[in-house]
């Protein structure tokens, strides 16, 4: 078999050849933890479980010594469609740096096992490892200082993009199903978040067949076990747990030419549709891509996005 025979093309995120080899293309640089020049924020790596490989980032901000009281925690899933992109990479170093200095928050962004390598469910048990280690903290006794000081464990949010938002999703769902003691999910931000189905929707009928090619694709490339497109996991819709989610207010973050804006709106009335009780609102960026705001963080619309990131995470600040 010729080694270089393509499996599956998802340039410019990554490429899976028929040999089994995959070239991840993005997001695969380290940038060192420690406390950034522009915001001020710190932040150390920690090892949650060397067996499964599963480790975090924390950060803490700057103003965090002024603090009289704990501060909300952001558990963040980074995203690359389960395959690519890693917790360490400065695109996600820098979004997070960002996020946790306007919002004035904790935040603990999690690295995962990857596919293909790593099918489905194992990113999500990985990221739920990470859940009940940060959930180890809740009583102030926990096995990292950061936490045990500085996050308030009755005000976490779930965020993540693209993958990362589906994984966000799930965790949620999960908290809710499964329980997670000495937690309490305020909020859930999902940034373009991926999500397919059966049918077409929207403007998605308008797409390029090469890229709704991909889209769907995608999905049996990261899991073996979904056996259509409106598998719970792939499709929310069709969730049976979807009212339970737990979370007392959702944000779905949108882009104008994002060929998942349509799953981010549909997500949302669903769940609005689910009997859910909490409030879910959509907010979309104007004239910008997928994930936008991690390939130019310092545009205005970047800036802007994350001002309403922080402004969501932050909202019960004060009191």
């Amino acid at each position: 078999m010729d080694s270089d025979e393509i499996s599956f093309n998802a340039v410019p995120y990554f490429v899976i050849y028929k040999d089994g080899r995959i070239d991840r293309l993005l997001g695969e640089d380290f940038h060192p933890p420690g406390v950034d020049p522009k915001t001020g924020v710190e932040s150390k790596d920690v090892v949650v479980s060397p067996e499964d490989s599963v480790a975090v980032r924390i950060y803490r901000p700057k103003s965090v010594a002024k603090q009289a009281r704990k501060l909300p925690l952001l558990v963040y899933f980074h995203g690359g469609g389960f395959c690519v992109g890693t917790a360490f990479s400065s695109l996600f170093h820098q979004h997070i740096n960002a996020w946790v200095a306007k919002a004035n928050i904790a935040a603990v962004s999690v690295d995962y096992r990857r596919a293909p390598e790593y099918q489905l469910p194992i990113p999500f048990e990985d990221s739920w490892t990470a859940m009940k280690w940060v959930a180890a903290h809740s009583g102030g006794a926990g096995p990292d200082e950061w936490l045990n000081e500085i996050a308030d464990l009755n005000r976490v949010y779930l965020g993540g993009d693209s993958a990362g938002g589906n994984i966000a999703h799930r965790m949620a769902l999960r908290v809710a199903t499964e329980g997670l003691a000495g937690v309490k999910i305020k909020g859930l931000q999902l940034v373009h978040p991926h999500f397919w189905g059966e049918k077409l929707i929207g403007e998605e009928k308008e797409w390029d067949p090469k890229d709704i090619f991909v889209g769907k694709n995608l999905w049996f490339v990261v899991s073996k076990d979904i056996k259509d497109l409106d598998d719970p996991i792939v499709n929310p819709e069709y969730d049976p747990d979807l009212e339970r989610l737990s979370a007392e207010k959702v944000a779905v973050y949108v882009a104008e030419k994002d060929n998942l804006k349509e799953r981010g709106r549909h997500y949302a009335e669903c769940l609005r549709k689910s009997g859910w009780g909490g409030a879910v609102e959509v907010v979309e960026t104007i004239g910008e891509g997928h994930v936008f705001h991690l390939f130019n963080p310092t545009s205005d619309s970047a800036v802007e996005l994350v001002g309403q990131l922080a402004a969501f995470t932050s909202s019960d600040c004060r009191g």
